[in-house]
């Protein structure tokens, strides 16, 4: 309470902005937390300052955050899996993300796309289905590696449809997509940022968009609905968090700051370009909800899937 009140009295920001992305530097993570972070640095008047920590599913980096001071002059690049998937996926996990945060603001949503070999027979999602129930365990499914969002989104549809196909994780999106274009794997719920330009070439073929709209990345590949399977959309999402017992007086204008920075037009165009959307709007008590909700869902996907990792 006392250090609620002397935070209360001092002006926010004070100091330059901690934002760690738990994740390692140049990927996705970590470009579109510097496109938002310069919004943010103009409106608030103090500099961010991205430090990647990257480790463990993201781990590393939200324990650091869950620690921090509440005093919003640390802040945290939260995902689906470091903020929904970690708590079932890792046993000795040493943050829970419902307590030790508070959501601040969305910032995108990248849907999985459903991705084959062009050589395989299977032309449509509807066949692609149709063979995997009839030969379960079949079908090889490449990953970037356990408990990723491209993991996480094959095993939604096994759960949600009763399937079962062979999971091969990989190092990364980059090598599994190799082996799918060699033909050495099936299939992959990936990215349009890494798949789409294969998809546009022919090297791969696009089954499915797993969103609730088709993308303008790839205007040709209808969503899973249309598809016919309904209740299988899976997305990555991404969003800003602060410790919990930060004072709503700073919560709020993190809030503020934030919505105005994803309602400008950087990170629209970047959106667009890359086969996510920006979470407009989306703010603390949205986000809040967002979350629980996700949590609840992926939670239940990573149960019935019976996945645990070290």
């Amino acid at each position: 309470m006392l250090f609620a009140a002397f935070v209360g009295a001092q002006p926010f920001p004070s100091r330059p902005i901690t934002w760690v992305v738990p994740f390692a530097p140049g990927g996705i993570t970590d470009i579109t937390s510097r496109i938002v972070a310069k919004h943010l640095t103009a409106d608030l008047g103090q500099l961010f300052v991205i430090e990647n920590r990257p480790g463990a599913g993201g781990a590393v980096g939200s324990e650091q955050v869950a620690r921090a001071q509440p005093d919003g002059h640390t802040v945290l690049y939260g995902t689906l899996g470091t903020m929904a998937a970690n708590p079932f996926l890792y046993k000795a996990l040493r943050y829970q993300p419902l307590k030790d945060f508070v959501p601040i603001h969305g910032m995108f949503l990248s849907p999985n796309v459903i991705v084959t070999n062009p050589s395989r027979p299977y032309i449509t999602l509807t066949a692609l289905l149709d063979f995997a129930r009839a030969n379960p365990g079949k079908l090889s499914m490449a990953s970037a590696g356990p408990g990723t969002g491209t993991h996480l989104a094959g095993e939604l549809l096994q759960v949600h449809l009763g399937l079962k196909m062979t999971h091969i994780p990989y190092k990364g999106s980059v090598p599994a997509l190799t082996d799918l274009i060699g033909g050495q794997v099936d299939v992959m719920f990936d990215y349009a940022v890494s798949a789409g330009p294969h998809i546009k070439t022919g090297k791969l073929r696009g089954l499915a968009v797993a969103g609730t709209n088709r993308l303008a990345l790839l205007p040709d590949v209808p969503t899973t609905s249309e598809a016919g399977v309904q209740g299988a959309e899976s997305s990555s999402w991404s969003g800003l968090f602060a410790p919990a017992k930060t004072p709503t007086a700073i919560v709020s204008r993190l809030t503020r700051a934030m919505e105005l920075a994803m309602a400008s037009a950087e990170p629209t165009k970047y959106a667009e370009q890359h086969g996510s959307r920006v979470l407009n709007g989306m703010t603390s008590a949205k986000f809040s909800a967002f979350v629980e909700a996700e949590t609840v869902r992926w939670g239940e996907v990573i149960r019935r899937a019976d996945l645990k990792l070290e």
